[in-house]
């Protein structure tokens, strides 16, 4: 089968869904407006990603770039920059074969856990060097995920009870994932 990636009418539920994800970070952290644009990342979807930022499994990815801006070549001058990489496949895949969740609730989730991502790397509550040692980054998803259901858990949105439902017992599972009767 052939990657898809989102199309048009997707790509707008996707980018309403960032706004609210955004929104949702930034009042849950209180991040003023000045610190909110100044953390630096960007947020990209399938067709617009490198080969190297395409990954197979994951929903998305937060890879750490170093930043420069033009002219600047001194290394006081660099900078992080993040990139969440969503990965259309993935997501359209689970999607279409799930029972109960449907994208706009489970944009909004993977969405706002990436960002919970970004904002403890740029605030060094979780070194993004360290999340190849294993028990490490076990120990930060699930910080991560338990940060992202405080957050979207007060939403009043049709199918953030399923995706919430979902994801709250990702640990238990071998591979990562629950178990559950979400698929035909």
């Amino acid at each position: 089968m052939k990657n898809r990636f989102f199309d048009p009418s997707e790509l707008e539920i996707v980018d309403q869904s960032v706004l609210l994800a955004e929104d949702l970070v930034n009042n849950y952290f209180k991040l003023s407006p000045a610190q909110w644009l100044k953390n630096r990342y960007d947020i990209k979807t399938g067709e617009a990603l490198l080969s190297h930022e395409r990954v197979d499994g994951p929903f998305a990815q937060v890879l750490k770039y170093a930043g420069r801006r033009r002219g600047d070549f001194l290394g006081s001058s660099t900078y992080s920059l993040y990139k969440v990489c969503l990965q259309d496949p993935a997501i359209l895949n689970f999607v279409s074969r799930s029972v109960r969740i449907s994208l706009s609730p489970f944009l909004l989730y993977i969405l706002v856990h990436e960002l919970v991502h970004v904002v403890r790397f740029l605030r060094f509550e979780h070194r993004y060097e360290s999340t190849s040692e294993s028990d490490v980054t076990y120990e930060e998803e699930r910080k991560v995920h338990e940060l992202t259901r405080k957050i979207i858990l007060p939403i009043p949105m049709d199918g953030v009870g399923e995706v919430l439902e979902f994801f709250k017992d990702w640990h238990r599972s071998a591979n990562g994932w629950p178990g559950g009767e979400i698929f035909e």
